[in-house]
């Protein structure tokens, strides 16, 4: 059993109490799985909590681009563009399963945000700093050709539209199989593991957390040489218990994303577009769905569960209907959505959401909490880099402990070890033979390669040997054999941590979702020995997320 598996959360638990690693993580989305899987590689003792699921907060609920940041030039973040360009290549590289190249279609109306000159320079400097390889460069379109790639968009007043690479990801899948890398190379880590309290030496300076389990209430010490808090939109929090919330803070932002059947909105092509107001949208295919978003609105509230509002949603079909206004979208052909935050670091309140840098920040208190802030997904990587060094060169000034240099440039995540993006395509024209011969559809192959990727070799392995266990249960093998895996090998330990962030169903698929649900729950209530009382919470805190998704608040 992998030392990832959900029957084995009280192990890790164990093993932490009372000991010292060298480097806790507090926060398990990407930054955190990052920082921790940098460290672990290093040679330094690590270990990560998460007070939710992995991925439960900002990590599952983001545009789901590794994008290059062309959206930057117009805030002239310059450096940001050239980092981020660069560093989506990395991500690419090392997970070709879980990332993918999307050409994207910019089109440019009279009177609109973008016009053809101001396009063709913007991509073209785009593609210098970011250092976009030669196939990959933008090109320029005519109103014709623009409408030939996607007919579904405004055509008055088309002037033309760009066309570049963006990168396509599915966030939670990032988030998680960056941390199953770390669990490999021997990093600790576990969810529903509420940080609440710190521990300070004689000289106030951290010396560890109190953690609190929140399945059983139970409570833990673990000792570290040092303390990063990563918490996303709950740093200020974190912060706060340490009584070192000083200076900049959190500015949170929340975007909205709808989904919509492909009959209902049949969109060919990926389309970044501007609105009424100025902003800028996406609209991206996805199998047989499309999801349109983000808003970009100041939050203040629940910070577990934002919700969309009437307003949010009206917002995105408005803009829908503007750039697309032959679909006649309507409130109720929305199939599903997600609601995220965006925690950016402001000094005034007030600032503009959609002017408010997305840089990343490091903060040090004086008792030693390092906290990283603001950042984005594309560059998760280069984040952990930056703050690793900072505690690698901590350790060395106040040990003597040498730790060596970033190791994640080229290591493979977990699942990714395919051979790069070249030799991704042999292994799936390789892995698909597989599993035909198994007698899985062609359909569902190519769905657990690309999930997967590296991995599918240990579905495959549920799938031929656990199918009597599956017809016992009333389950789909596959279905089954993914059940099995996100437990077994990735910490699932809720119905929302499988069906939200382990397969992303409820967000595109939530018919699957309520076909299944039962027999899911059913399962992992007898394997995982829930009390009635968990069997209620549970299944409550399922048909709550599914609520939300298709039931806006009132603004």
């Amino acid at each position: 059993m992998s030392r990832f598996s959900s029957y084995r959360r009280n192990d890790i638990l164990h093993k932490l109490e009372n000991k010292q690693v060298e480097l806790l993580v507090i926060g398990g989305g990407i930054t955190g799985a990052g920082i921790a899987l940098d460290a672990v590689t290093r040679g330094m003792n690590t270990a990560l909590v998460e007070m939710q699921d992995f991925a439960a907060g900002t990590s599952s609920r983001s545009t789901k681009l590794v994008h290059g940041g062309l959206r930057y030039l117009k805030q002239f973040e310059i450096k940001m563009v050239a980092e981020v360009g660069k560093e989506r290549a990395v991500v690419y590289e090392n997970g070709p399963h879980v990332t993918t190249p999307e050409w994207m279609m910019l089109p440019f109306h009279k009177g609109g945000t973008f016009g053809p000159l101001m396009t063709n320079l913007g991509l073209r400097v785009y593609d210098f700093l970011a250092g976009v390889k030669k196939g990959e460069r933008r090109t320029m379109f005519s109103s014709e050709e623009a409408l030939k790639k996607e007919p579904l968009i405004k055509k008055e007043n088309l002037r033309g539209a760009g066309f570049y690479v963006e990168y396509k990801t599915d966030d939670a899948r990032l988030t998680i199989e960056v941390l199953k890398k770390a669990a490999e190379k021997g990093a600790y880590a576990v969810n529903y593991t509420k940080a609440v309290e710190f521990i300070y030496d004689k000289s106030g300076i951290i010396s560890g957390v109190i953690v609190e389990d929140q399945i059983d209430g139970s409570r833990r010490r673990i000792y570290a040489k040092k303390v990063i808090n990563a918490g996303g939109p709950w740093v200020d929090e974190v912060r706060e218990i340490d009584g070192s919330k000083k200076g900049k803070t959190l500015h949170l932002t929340k975007g909205v994303h709808l989904v919509f059947s492909k009959v209902v909105f049949p969109l060919q092509q990926a389309v970044y577009f501007d609105t009424k107001d100025g902003r800028m949208i996406f609209a991206i295919p996805r199998g047989t769905k499309t999801y349109v978003g983000t808003t970009d609105t100041t939050f203040k509230g629940d910070l577990e569960h934002p919700t969309m509002t009437e307003e949010d949603r009206d917002y995105l079909i408005d803009a829908i209907n503007y750039m697309f206004p032959s679909l006649g979208i309507t409130a109720a052909q929305v199939e599903s959505s997600w609601t995220g935050l965006r925690p950016l670091i402001a000094d005034d309140a007030s600032d503009n959401p959609s002017e408010i840098s997305r840089k990343d920040e490091l903060f040090i208190s004086d008792t030693g909490l390092l906290s990283m802030a603001g950042g984005k997904l594309t560059g998760y990587r280069k984040m952990a880099q930056q703050i690793v060094d900072k505690v690698s060169d901590q350790l060395k000034e106040e040990e003597g402990i040498l730790y060596s240099e970033s190791a994640t440039e080229h290591l493979p995540i977990s699942g990714g070890e395919v051979g790069g993006s070249k030799g991704f395509a042999a292994f799936i024209e390789r892995k698909t033979a597989e599993g035909l011969e198994l007698g899985i559809k062609e359909e569902e192959v190519h769905q657990l390669i690309q999930t997967y990727g590296a991995n599918v070799d240990i579905l495959f392995s549920l799938y031929q040997n656990r199918k009597v266990e599956a017809e016992n249960e009333f389950m789909d093998p596959i279905l089954f054999a993914e059940l099995l895996y996100a437990m077994e090998y990735e910490l699932a330990y809720k119905p929302t941590d499988f069906f939200v962030r382990r397969t992303s169903a409820l967000f595109f698929d939530i018919e699957w979702v309520r076909t299944h649900q039962l027999k899911v729950i059913n399962y992992m209530a007898k394997t995982l020995k829930w009390s009635e009382t968990q069997i209620q919470d549970y299944e409550k805190e399922l048909n709550q997320v599914m609520h939300d998704a298709i039931t806006p608040v009132k603004a």
